[in-house]
């Protein structure tokens, strides 16, 4: 289900759209050296759920879907923290059917889920949750810049 693909099909940059039907809207936070990141990634995903309809719930699996797209943001942060010296900038875009959240970082490693996968051992779990929850995922890097963008797409609900 899950690929390591450099993007994932039709993806593009984006500015903030005006937020009509079938629009797709972009927000992004840059850290530029913060303290408590995963948190604070947390929340802005959260306000942009809020912003975009998906919060507050009005079902179970709408509240599942914004609670995967909150766990998904908390450890991409973590693995950029980390992985890769923390992370620089965040986006996330929404358009009717996906929600997509990029963390880039200065790292050189390739995120991937660790094989075998042990559930009763700590750590190790963050790339196998993403790839679980996600309908796609993978990184994007760029000629001649250190770092990369890990990105992962989550479905809206019904």
């Amino acid at each position: 289900m899950s690929t390591t693909r450099p993007d994932s099909p039709g993806s593009s940059e984006s500015s903030e759209s005006s937020g009509a039907p079938g629009s797709r809207q972009t927000r992004s936070l840059g850290f530029g050296g913060e303290s408590g990141v995963v948190p604070l990634a947390r929340d802005f995903a959260r306000q942009a759920l809020y912003a975009w309809g998906w919060l507050p719930a009005d079902t179970a699996d709408q509240r599942a879907a914004a609670e995967d797209v909150l766990l998904v943001v908390s450890e991409l942060v973590t693995n950029a923290c980390l992985h890769a010296e923390g992370p620089d900038e965040m986006w996330i875009t929404c358009d009717n059917k996906v929600i997509r959240v990029e963390v880039s970082d200065r790292g050189t490693g390739q995120p991937a889920p660790r094989t075998p996968h042990r559930a009763g051992r700590p750590g190790g779990h963050g790339m196998f949750i993403v790839q679980r929850l996600c309908l796609d995922w993978g990184v994007v890097r760029t000629p001649g810049v250190s770092g990369k963008r890990v990105w992962a797409e989550l479905g809206a609900p019904a």
